[in-house]
This record gives C-alpha cells, structure tokens and sequence, in this order.
C-alpha cells in the first residue's frame, strides 16, 4: 500500500474546500449558468479549483478556455506600461504622437489607461461585441464624429473604444506586429500561460444565451472582433488567470516590475474605483481588491487578488447573463481570508544597515505634531503619527537619495533629508513641511521663524 503524500503546506483545509465548492454551486444553480468554474491561488499557487455544470461528468476544469471578455484589458494595460518603462512612450503623451488618423486628439495615455478621456463607451453603428472586425478597419472606424461625451480628465467614463486605441499605440510601436502576438512573446510565454489565446483552441467551453422564462438555451456565435479585440478578445482558463492574478498582485521582472503594478494600482480616476488597467474594490475590513471584470456574448468572467493576504480568485461562466462573477471570485476571496488568515512573514533582523539612514530614525516633530521614523525594507521609510490628528505615510527610496510617498496625504511628494554646513542633518523637508528633532526646533528653518522666547508659560 503506498504511502500517503503529507498535503502542502500552504494547502486548504477540507471545511474551507467545501464553502468554496458550495458558493460555487449555488452560484451555477442561481444564476442558472450552464457551466462555471473557480479557482484560488495563494502566494503564486493554485490551491483550488471547482466546477458545476448542467451536464453530468462534464464538468469543466482548470484548463479549459473560456472568453474572459474585459479582463483583456489588463493585459493591455501590462504592454503599454512595459513600454513606459522602457522609455518608448510617456503614460501624459497624447495618443496622436504615437498614432494618427483618430478623432482622438488630445487625450493622453493615461486617460486611456484610466478610462478618464471622455471617449463614448461603445463604437459608433452595429454593436461591436456581436459584429464582425471587418466593419471598424482602421482605428479612425471606431469612434464617431463627436467621439468625446466628457471633458478629458474630468470624470470616470468607461470607454472600449479607448481600449482598441491602446492596442493599435502598441501594434505602432512594435513595427505593426498585432497586440496578441506581443502579448504573447512578452508577457504570456515568460508567465507560462500558454493557454490563454486571441482565438479560442480546445477544449473549451460553448457560449450560451439562457432563456430568461424558461429552462432553455441557445448558441452564440463568436466574432472576431479585429480592431476592437484588445477590448475584450481573450480566451483563457482558470489556471492561467490565477497566475495572471499572482502577477498583478506581485509582479515577475522578467515582464514588470512590482514597483509599476503597484503604480498600475493606485487609484487614477475620480471615485477611486479604477487605477491605470485594472478595477479596485474595498470590501469588508477595509481589505483592497484589484482585478477587473468581463463579459462577452455566450461568456462572464471575473478576477480579483487582495495583494494584502497574497490570494487570487477567478470565476469563469458560460452564459451571456446572469453570474454575477466579480462578486463570486470575491466571496471566494474572503472564505479563504476569513478561515485561513495569512500567516505574516517572520520578523528577522537586516544585516550590515546603512548608518546614515539608521540615524535617520527615531521621533520627529511637525511643529508640536510627533512622529517617528522606520527604516523598512532596502532604505525605503515609514512615518507614523503619533497623534490623531497628524498624518503617516510610507515611502520608497529613489536613487537620487530622497523618498517618494507611497499613499495618503502624502502620496508622490518628496522627502529630503536636509544637510548643514557640518554635514549634520538639520531636518527633514516634505513637500515643504520641515521636520525637526525637538518641536520648533529653533536651530531649523521653521517656516516664519520660532519666537525667540522659547517655551514658557504667558500665564507667568
């Protein structure tokens, strides 16, 4: 008899296997979808997959393709970031420098990326989810003659024609080579997703349309979509989107580095509810969801990773409506968090610290505000208030010597260690607020002087 295998370490226990199973269940008989698959990786492996379907023993799993619809869109937003960093376009370049022949003019990069450009959010004509490509040749065919409904910058306006411009920005500077065929050289074979396609291969699932009075189906058929396809053509499966979800939760040098999704999400539009590429979501606890949701005739599809408790969740269905996937993939999210809380790394000790920056900690006062300064990981820093009404925020070191905040009040200002003539340092500047050792130190330039009378009592 042979010996029983010890299960992994970071495997799910039985009870939370069977709540993710049951929410899976209960999603496929509600919402009355003929088949829908989830999945959960933790820490960059899959730990779970589950199925329902209409057909007995034809349950679908972690390798079969479904069309994920807007999820696309993310995939994208990865190409175009790679190509910031490599210097070949700046995210606030308008989009006619890099692509012309678009009623476009004006909107920047980012606004595409953020879907704050004001663009329509569909094309102009027959719809183009269940059209042929063959109708929009060229990206000037998919706008209208007034394609700009909004201000640019003003407000979040979903736009998939903003979409269809980001790939043909980045089909023109790879020398006219289709978006797919430089997704997959550059990002899906390096990540092993080899199973997520422009066009669907086998096995797969049928695209339904289900009878919303009767317990009926129907086929959809399938488009290729051409210009509009880097809006929502992608097929993929449940085990290739979970290693997506680890990358855009953790990100992999090879394709992008964890500093540019962490940029990719930060809140870029009004409402704070989308970043550059991909959705946010808080939910219960204050816990921060990114990922993005999708649908196409026949197929929904939702993605979400808490970067905070190292999960991904993927939920795929087969019917045009109905599944409500971004809340599963959710909820999937938080029976793992809920049952099985990540375990924090170890605490251990960094050798050999930098001693410029180990003097650099300690208390600080803004004015008569305290707050004390860490030294975290590599040189970045963190600065914690003390008192209720100051504000903290961390910050990440740059090469130049300074810090960059990393979020609240504080978020992309900079922090500098300011010298004397002695080489001491004499205080910290942030964004212009001076930082000293003792409050209103009078030694420092404290912005309109300190009273020379220094610390007493009026009352005598």
């Amino acid at each position: 008899m042979p010996t029983p295998q010890p299960e992994p370490l970071d495997a799910l226990l039985p009870e939370t296997r069977r709540a993710l199973l049951h929410r899976v269940a209960v999603a496929q008989s509600e919402s009355r979808t003929p088949s829908l698959v989830g999945a959960v990786v933790r820490d960059g492996r899959t730990v779970w997959t589950g199925a329902r379907s209409c057909v007995d023993g034809h349950a679908p799993d972690g390798d079969t393709q479904y069309r994920i619809g807007s999820i696309t869109k993310t995939f994208v937003a990865v190409l175009v970031m790679r190509l910031r960093d490599a210097g070949r376009l700046g995210l606030d370049d308008p989009v006619e420098k890099h692509i012309g022949g678009t009623p476009a003019d004006g909107v920047t990069v980012r606004q595409l990326l953020a879907h704050t450009s004001g663009l329509a959010a569909e094309t102009p004509g027959p719809w183009w989810e269940r059209t042929p490509g063959v109708l929009r040749p060229e990206p000037a065919d998919l706008l209208g003659e007034a394609p700009r409904l909004h201000p640019a910058g003003e407000r979040h306006h979903y736009s998939n024609p903003g979409y269809a411009l980001l790939g043909a920005l980045v089909e023109a500077l790879n020398d006219g080579t289709s978006w797919d065929e430089v997704l997959t050289s550059e990002v899906l074979e390096p990540l092993g997703m080899t199973r997520t396609t422009r066009r669907p291969r086998a096995p797969h699932a049928g695209g339904w349309a289900v009878h919303p009075y009767a317990e009926l189906m129907m086929a959809e058929a399938v488009q290729d979509t051409g210009r509009m396809s880097p809006a929502g053509e992608l097929w993929s499966t449940a085990d290739d989107l979970c290693r997506w979800a680890a990358f855009l939760a953790a990100g992999d040098e090879r394709v992008l580095s964890p500093a540019t999704l962490e940029e990719m999400r930060r809140p870029a539009a009004p409402g704070g509810d989308h970043g550059l590429g991909v959705q946010l979501t808080k939910v219960a606890g204050g816990r921060l969801l990114v990922g993005h949701g999708g649908s196409m005739p026949g197929f929904v599809a939702g993605l979400w990773c808490d970067v905070a408790e190292g999960l991904g969740a993927v939920v795929l269905a087969n019917s045009t409506t109905g599944a409500p996937t971004t809340t599963i993939a959710a909820d999937l999210l938080r029976v793992v968090a809920e049952r099985e809380p990540r375990l924090p790394e170890p605490w251990r000790p960094v050798s050999d610290p930098d001693p410029e920056l180990l003097a650099l900690t300690g208390p600080w006062y803004w004015g008569t505000a305290p707050h004390v300064l860490r030294l975290r990981a590599g040189r970045d820093l963190e600065l914690t208030a003390l008192s209720g009404t100051a504000r903290g925020a961390r910050f990440r070191a740059e090469p130049d010597g300074t810090w960059t905040g990393l979020d609240g009040y504080y978020d992309g200002e900079t922090l500098r260690a300011v010298r004397a003539a002695d080489g001491a340092v004499s205080h910290l500047d942030l964004g212009s607020f001076v930082f000293t050792r003792t409050p209103y130190d009078p030694g420092a330039p404290v912005p309109g002087g300190v009273d020379s009378a220094g610390w007493g009592s009026p009352l005598g």
